[in-house]
């Protein structure tokens, strides 16, 4: 059995295909499970044991370009995949599959897609409320229960490339560490105070921690602040690492703090012990999957609003929840 999965685009999405991932594997015995994904996910699907290899999807958001799209299905049709699975909602998402003439193409039905999907599926939000749930469904026949718990979240980390990371960005890897992620790509609402991260930084390293804050190039500045604010607390290495080497230095943490981002569900995937900030988003949908995590949230009648940035300007979900209530849900006694 041959089977193409056409991913999402965003790296904690991608980490959530994962148990999708390892039921097909379950299901099927020798499968060859290929992974249609933006080149910036293949540094997880590296890391996933069930994922023969990622196929770049050069394609980004809003782009048709029809003319590439099939330049690319051409070369998948001669892997002759058995099925598609294609976990974008969109239209463009499932053209691939279809122009490579992949006979059975799965997915929930979207934006025009009949035709498009021969096995579409109609998505039942209730019975599925997390994303990783409605991704693990389409592994089953049609009309098959989920089981639950869902396979667990599990990166894989060489060793040996861990440690020349940590070579590579001068850090010391004799000394406990804390990483701090303090980005989130949908907007400020989603984001911790800069200040608090500083604030707790500077009592993270009175309790013996090296502390490194961990993001995207879009975060340096952000990160650049919470340094200056820490008076030299934490090291900085937002924007100073790609995707693989942040996975390397999470992986040599003991501890992880993270708004509700791709990396906070890297560092569930890598099983550590994680405190998981909640503000204008909501754990029912994309919690952290993993029993090591522990999610902190204030229940305030105005949250979750799913909003980039706070519609009454008070930001209370996050200046609410402050670094007395992050160390508070600390269990330094387990992570020693």
């Amino acid at each position: 059995m041959k089977i193409l999965v056409v991913a999402p685009s965003w790296v904690g999405d991608t980490v959530l295909a994962q148990p999708l991932f390892r039921l097909l594997r379950a299901r099927h015995a020798g499968l060859v499970l290929d992974v249609l994904a933006p080149r910036w996910t293949a540094p997880l699907l590296e890391r996933m044991p069930e994922v023969r290899r990622a196929v770049e999807n050069p394609f980004g958001h809003g782009e048709l370009r029809l003319a590439a799209r099939r330049r690319l299905a051409r070369k998948l049709a001669a892997e002759h995949y058995d099925q598609a699975i294609v976990l974008p909602n969109s239209f463009k998402s499932a053209l691939v599959p279809l122009f490579a003439g992949i006979p059975l193409r799965t997915g929930y039905i979207g934006e025009l897609r009949f035709g498009l999907l021969n096995d579409a599926r109609r998505l039942d939000g209730k019975r599925l409320p997390q994303i990783a749930q409605r991704f693990a469904a389409l592994a089953l026949h049609r009309g098959a229960a989920l089981q639950l718990p869902l396979p667990a979240l599990e990166l894989q980390v060489d060793d040996a490339r861990r440690r020349a990371t940590l070579a590579r960005l001068g850090l010391d890897s004799r000394q406990p560490a804390a990483s701090l992620c303090p980005g989130a790509e949908y907007g400020p609402a989603k984001r911790w105070p800069a200040h608090y991260f500083a604030e707790l930084s500077q009592r993270l390293a009175a309790r013996g921690y090296a502390v490194w804050l961990i993001g995207s190039p879009n975060d340096a500045a952000i990160g650049a602040e919470i340094e200056r604010a820490s008076s030299g607390a934490c090291r900085n290495l937002c924007g100073s690492t790609s995707l693989g080497e942040a996975i390397d230095v999470l992986a040599s943490s003991a501890l992880v703090v993270s708004n509700d981002s791709g990396l906070m569900h890297v560092a569930a995937a890598l099983r550590k012990p994680l405190i998981a900030l909640y503000g204008s988003s909501s754990p029912a949908f994309t919690p952290p999957l993993s029993p090591t995590a522990t999610v902190l949230k204030l229940d305030l009648p105005c949250s979750p609003c799913f909003q980039r940035e706070c519609p009454l300007g008070h930001f209370n979900c996050m200046m609410q929840l402050t670094p007395d209530r992050v160390l508070a849900a600390t269990d330094f006694d387990r992570i020693s």
